[in-house]
């Protein structure tokens, strides 16, 4: 079986999320995207539903966190480069989003990430798996 991974994100504005994703590079599924939320593409198999806020409380009897106050998740996506990394992260903050830290070079593994503008952080990293980790 191929599984599929949905992460589902609440957004206090779904236009401004799907722009800024829009500008990042990644597209949305029109089949599961409306008024109330939107699946964006991230890979084969992998989707982020950006879901309204009051929507997404539906799904919960919790409180919704408010992740520019708390993290509730790190996303972290693999990229073909530390160049891909570096890109991302440049429109990300070009489209509105912030680099809460610096980069991160462990020889083996090289990330840096944002934050979108709802506060979710995406974390991305480039593994060059020729070099492996430290022993």
């Amino acid at each position: 079986m191929n599984r599929q991974i949905y992460v589902n994100l609440p957004v206090k504005n779904l236009e401004r999320s799907k722009q800024f994703f829009s500008s990042l590079g990644f597209t949305f599924n029109p089949q599961f995207t409306n008024d109330s939320g939107a699946c964006m593409v991230i890979g084969d198999n992998s989707y982020a539903m950006l879901l309204a806020e009051n929507f997404f409380q539906t799904f919960t009897k919790k409180p919704v966190a408010d992740a520019t106050r708390s993290t509730e998740v790190l996303v972290c996506l693999s990229c073909e480069s530390r160049g891909e990394v570096d890109e991302l992260v440049r429109k990300a903050v070009a489209a509105g989003g912030k680099a809460p830290n610096p980069p991160q070079d462990h020889g083996f593994m090289y990330g840096h990430g944002f934050e979108d503008p709802d506060g979710h952080v995406w974390e991305l990293m480039h593994m060059d798996a020729s070099a492996g980790p430290p022993q």
